[in-house]
């Protein structure tokens, strides 16, 4: 129904950037609450950032000065813009979409986003 494809990840040096995007498509884009996520190998997949349809935006406390959300609606997109990075931010980032939730309901658990992409591979090396 609705697919959602993460680009943009790769291997970067501490302190460097990089922007990821999340295409989504057979859906209203602009009806969905979006977030990002990122899970390493052992440990629980962690929330990083949302954005409501509205435009709201709301951040985890360990990226909220580094990280930033964005979203086009004509492109059915949200982006992840990632700066000042460290090793410890190695992980699988995960894009995902909330189609139900209140919009003034501000989501962090896995649990309450519907629609997931495959995630995309993010390493920073000191």
């Amino acid at each position: 129904q609705v697919q959602l494809v993460e680009s943009g990840g790769g291997l970067v040096l501490a302190g460097g950037s990089l922007r990821l995007s999340c295409a989504a498509s057979g859906g209203t884009f602009s009806s969905y609450g979006m977030a990002w996520f990122r899970q390493v190998p052992g440990k629980v997949r962690e929330f990083l950032v949302g954005i409501r349809r509205s435009r709201i935006t709301y951040y985890a406390d360990s990226v909220k000065s580094r990280f930033t959300i964005s979203r086009d609606n004509a492109k059915n997109t949200v982006y992840l813009q990632m700066n000042s990075l460290r090793p410890g931010d190695t992980a699988v980032y995960y894009c995902a979409a909330d189609s139900h939730l209140s919009d003034n309901y501000l989501p962090r658990g896995r649990a309450e986003y519907d629609y997931w992409g495959q995630g995309t591979q993010v390493t920073v090396s000191a």
